[in-house]
């Protein structure tokens, strides 16, 4: 066995690449090290024939362990942002490094040539759906469980959903994909296979036969025994589609939020009230994203989502931003009272969200203008 670091491992068995994210206690939420490990992997993988095929894991919290963690149970909780917070405020430029490697993953990731295997078990937040397999390969196999919780909450923090989720959320069926950008609201694994997030539905008691069978059999007794342990799912459509089709393909977001507060279904209600919480400009900046993402590349799609970014850390001078008002009141201070600006969705103006779309760079020295397609 080959182990990078202690907080991704990952070895060959077989002719199969094996990751494993191993930070439990921070929900395997990743860090600059951690990214420059999976991309190293990847990019020593994508060209040895050796390797035939890539599955990717999380470890999980087990206090009855003696080491207290276990295959499986958590995927991937996103960025680490109580980095992205002090980064921002002490002006350290490993912010700067962090998303634009993480993009340079996450189009690893979609353009991987060869079956890339994630098993999606437990929490799978932002930076985690950007390893998630949303890719182009057609031999993909994203793999979900009961017990999967798959989100992009960003607009609670101020942010916007990025890793490439302008490309996959906005080709969800339906306008699902903007009801979880703007909502970030937590799906499970069976909403994931009717929102196209997902391709298989298991039981998380099966994930070790499946790992173990890929690992010492190949991709052909995994795929026989993933057809014989996937499971019908419990949700035929996503829920309340009807619904969302008809109020999130509404042009703008206040006619958005004005129909959801004039339904009084309680799902209407619940959600305007969802939208209430997070931040009018970054929800503003959110529709726009997937509205323009929808006809994109994902090449594309990367280059907008690191303006975007770079945008919200550094919208006005020393580092203040939504965004780091946002970690500020949620993870930091916890007093869940962000001071946004502007604090209402109606007084949003134009040139604000389109200011978002400006790139920081020119062309030629964009740090992604070197993604193929």
């Amino acid at each position: 066995m080959t182990e990078l670091q202690s907080e991704v491992q990952a070895e060959v068995r077989g002719h199969i690449g094996l990751l494993t994210l191993n930070r439990p206690r921070a929900l395997n939420a990743l860090s600059l090290g951690m990214i420059r490990q999976l991309a190293a992997a990847l990019l020593a993988w994508r060209d040895d024939p050796a390797v035939h095929a890539v599955a990717i894991r999380g470890m999980g919290k087990d206090a009855a362990s003696a080491a207290g963690s276990r295959p499986f149970g958590i995927f991937c909780a996103g960025g680490d942002i109580r980095f992205f917070h002090q980064a921002a405020l002490a002006g350290n430029p490993e912010l700067e490094d962090f998303f634009t490697e993480e993009y340079q993953l996450n189009h690893a990731v979609h353009t991987f040539p060869k079956p890339y295997l994630p098993f999606l078990d437990g929490i799978v937040i932002g930076g985690g759906m950007g390893i998630a397999g949303h890719g182009r390969s057609p031999s993909r196999m994203r793999i979900v469980t009961e017990r999967t919780r798959m989100s992009m909450p960003e607009t609670l923090i101020g942010l916007c959903p990025d890793v490439g989720g302008g490309y996959f959320l906005s080709r969800c069926p339906g306008r699902i994909g903007e009801f979880l950008a703007l909502t970030g609201r937590a799906i499970d694994g069976s909403e994931a296979l009717a929102a196209g997030l997902a391709d298989h539905l298991v039981n998380s008691s099966s994930l070790p036969d499946l790992w173990e069978a890929l690992a010492d059999g190949g991709l052909r007794g995994f795929e026989a025994l993933l057809r014989e342990l996937t499971v019908q799912s419990a949700a035929t459509s996503f829920p309340q589609q009807v619904d969302i089709d008809r109020i999130f393909s509404l042009p703008t977001l206040p006619a958005i939020v004005a129909a959801l507060e004039a339904d009084d279904s309680s799902w209407a209600g619940e959600t305007a009230a969802a939208l209430r919480k997070r931040s009018p400009l970054m929800l503003h900046v959110t529709l726009e994203q997937l509205r323009r993402g929808r006809t994109m590349e994902m090449t594309g799609v990367l280059r907008m989502e690191r303006d975007l970014v770079r945008r919200c850390f550094h919208r006005q001078a020393g580092g203040a931003s939504e965004t780091v008002e946002g970690i500020r009141a949620l993870v930091i201070d916890k007093d869940h009272r962000p001071q946004w600006s502007p604090a209402r969705i109606e007084d949003v103006r134009p040139q604000d969200v389109a200011a978002f779309f400006e790139s920081p760079w020119p062309v030629y020295s964009h740090p992604l203008r070197h993604l193929n397609l």
